[in-house]
């Protein structure tokens, strides 16, 4: 039971073993057995572990502005502001409508 719990920790710290069981090219019974005889020896999991995708450590602000849509984040911009426009206004309409009204007095009739 403590070589399953390990190969469970040994699993959660390597998340690219769940990539090969997705694609079908190994299954985890397969993983274990290979847990089981090596342990975690980076020797035996060298062709399973191993990250495919080229990192960068260069973060490029020209590659990121070139697919903006600029027109569309435009109008994105204009319907907001037209949107806090429209409930400033009704906030606005509310709050003198509030201090228009004064109650009647109780003693006076609607002729009065």
């Amino acid at each position: 039971m403590e070589t399953k719990e390990k190969f469970k920790d040994f699993v959660k710290h390597n998340p690219i073993l769940l990539k090969h069981v997705k694609e079908g090219k190994m299954n985890w019974q397969q993983f274990y057995e290979i847990y089981d005889l090596y342990g975690e020896d980076k020797e035996a999991w060298k062709d399973y572990l191993q990250n495919n995708i080229p990192k960068q450590n260069n973060f490029d602000l020209s590659n990121l502005i070139k697919g903006l849509d600029l027109d569309g984040i435009q109008n994105g911009v204009t319907s907001l502001q037209r949107v806090l426009s429209l409930l400033q206004d009704m906030s606005n309409n509310k709050t003198s409508n509030q201090n228009s009204y004064r109650p009647r007095p109780i003693y006076k009739h609607f002729d009065d």
